[in-house]
């Protein structure tokens, strides 16, 4: 089962959603980059568990240990592993699915696959083994500051269900999104986005929205011609994720709208820089970044698990129905803006140490 990714900065996750732990080992980080156990807790805590009452009541801490590669706060070259513990894990909520297929889940698929799965929650396809990557991505970020100390990266909650915010990805702000539970950067759409999601959950029922993400200040090159542009490996990262169902970069599918009078970006000279006068390519062009805010879009579906009788079939191949059990969100996104942070730092770190070894100065 392949769960790494990366080609010079890589990372293997592992570990299952209820088993004794999660974590990832990190191959191929530099040399004496500071990083401490608490730098990556920080990231960690905005994507745990219980953190408040719009998601999942698991209570774990995501307490994060770091089993090697780092001495006196520093990398050493070597690989680093960490590990986060499973404290709070309820296996006897699945003994259901044991015998029978969550619909829109992994079961059947891992079960058709391998023969064999963990059924007490959702193995490797729960959104726990995101911990990892998570965690990847503090160590990853701190060598990004090397490499390019005034890139930027932020996402948030774009829209959930048809409410939309209205945010200006060229002003956005970490303090704007981490100002609420939602993670959005429009204070109109906090209330009726929490509304939201506490009415579905109180039905039983779930919701998906769109997070979106902005790269300022990246530097120009990154990302490689044909197989390896970088909105393919965004893509990859971001469709990666447990629960996504879409991903576009700047004008996305509403560009197929335009013409192409209409949609390219004119380029000017701003005094010995190229600019593009607007950026419909979304920072990326010919698989390139060229300098200007990178922006792209993850749609996230409901959460599979709702809290009413669904249609299904058992592991007999029986027809039969099943209610939902356990402790799920009703919405993933407040959760989801971390994680799309994560995997987009860790393409663009990979990318840039790819980008320093093929340039010559």
């Amino acid at each position: 089962m392949p769960s790494t990714f990366g080609n010079l900065f890589r990372i293997s996750t592992w570990g299952e959603s209820h088993g004794g732990g999660v974590g990832v080992v990190i191959d191929g980080c530099p040399p004496n980059i500071e990083i401490s156990a608490e730098e990556i807790q920080i990231d960690l805590d905005r994507r745990r568990p219980g953190q408040s009452d719009i998601v999942t009541p698991r209570k774990e801490s995501d307490t994060c240990e770091i089993l090697s590669g780092v001495f006196e706060g520093k990398t050493l070259g070597t690989p680093i592993a960490i590990l986060v513990r499973n404290k709070d894990q309820r296996p006897s909520s699945y003994t259901e699915m044991k015998d029978k297929y969550r619909p829109s889940h992994a079961d059947y698929t891992y079960d058709a696959k391998y023969g064999h799965r963990a059924w007490h929650g959702g193995g490797r396809a729960s959104a726990r083994e995101t911990i990892g990557r998570v965690a990847a991505a503090a160590v990853a970020k701190k060598v990004l500051a090397k490499i390019a100390p005034d890139m930027e990266i932020l996402a948030w909650v774009d829209s959930i269900k048809d409410i939309k915010a209205d945010v200006n990805p060229n002003t956005v702000t970490s303090e704007m999104i981490e100002s609420n539970i939602v993670r959005t950067a429009d204070a109109d759409a906090v209330e009726p986005m929490i509304q939201l999601i506490k009415d579905v959950r109180a039905e039983g029922n779930s919701v998906g929205g769109v997070v979106e993400c902005v790269v300022k200040n990246a530097p120009v090159g990154l990302g490689d011609p044909v197989f390896d542009k970088l909105d393919a490996i965004l893509a990859q990262a971001m469709l990666s994720i447990p629960a996504t169902k879409g991903f576009e970069v700047g004008s996305g599918f509403e560009g197929t709208q335009l013409t192409g009078a209409e949609h390219n970006d004119p380029f000017f000279m701003e005094e010995d820089r190229v600019r593009t006068a607007s950026n419909r390519s979304g920072g990326i062009q010919g698989g390139i970044s060229n300098g200007e805010n990178i922006l792209f879009r993850v749609a996230f579906k409901p959460t599979a698990t709702i809290m009413s009788e669904q249609q299904t079939v058992s592991t007999s191949k029986e027809d039969t129905e099943l209610k939902g059990r356990g402790r799920h969100d009703a919405c993933v996104l407040p959760r989801a803006v971390p994680i799309v942070e994560a995997m987009t730092v860790l393409t663009l770190c990979d990318m840039a140490l790819h980008q320093r070894a093929i340039i010559l100065d």
